[in-house]
């Protein structure tokens, strides 16, 4: 049986072995089951999705973030900007802050005439068809003294800018994410 993984949309994916271009095995995840089935993540390996949902199989990755960081940046959002819909994607040393690119609000607005009756659902339904961006990351810039910096993406030429940085990350969170999903995030710089 072909290796199975379903994201966070209900997509179900297939996990696939091919040959590279130099001859060697190349992986790859797709909706459908063709080409030769693989039954088990090879050593070395895991199964990464990112924030829209796609799916890799990629080398493990060891990141320098931990668990405890990762929750100080996540209580964060959750406390000051009260977001409903965010991702938090964690590479290496960094925390990154991902923002739908539009409201579920806005999405509803468009589709009003073909609501369905339990609201619910209809959110539901709307969060499957959202994409994500980027919008805001904390980097371990020093390992020993725990020191992050915060970035946040430019929306005219997608480049990171500066706001801060220190040791203090649960400080820098609570300083930075309330701006998230707010007007005041774009006066940041």
């Amino acid at each position: 049986m072909t290796l199975q993984y379903t994201n966070h949309k209900g997509e179900t994916y297939y996990l696939h072995k091919g040959k590279g271009k130099k001859g060697g095995s190349q992986y790859s995840f797709s909706k459908k089951e063709a080409g030769t089935p693989v039954k088990s993540i090879p050593k070395g390996y895991e199964i990464y999705e990112d924030p829209n949902g796609r799916v890799f199989l990629r080398k493990n990755i060891p990141t320098k973030i931990s668990q405890e960081e990762i929750s100080v940046v996540e209580n964060s959002i959750r406390q000051y900007a009260k977001l409903r819909d965010y991702k938090i994607d964690v590479k290496r040393k960094a925390i990154t802050i991902y923002l739908p690119d539009r409201e579920i609000d806005d999405l509803k607005s468009c589709f009003d005439s073909f609501a369905l009756v339990n609201p619910s659902l209809w959110d539901e339904s709307l969060k499957n068809i959202l994409t994500y961006s980027p919008i805001m990351r904390f980097t371990l810039t020093d390992e020993k003294q725990r020191e992050f910096r915060v970035e946040r993406i430019g929306f005219v030429d997608d480049e990171w800018s500066l706001l801060d940085g220190g040791n203090d990350l649960q400080k820098l969170a609570r300083r930075y994410c309330r701006h998230l999903g707010k007007d005041s995030f774009y006066d940041l710089l």
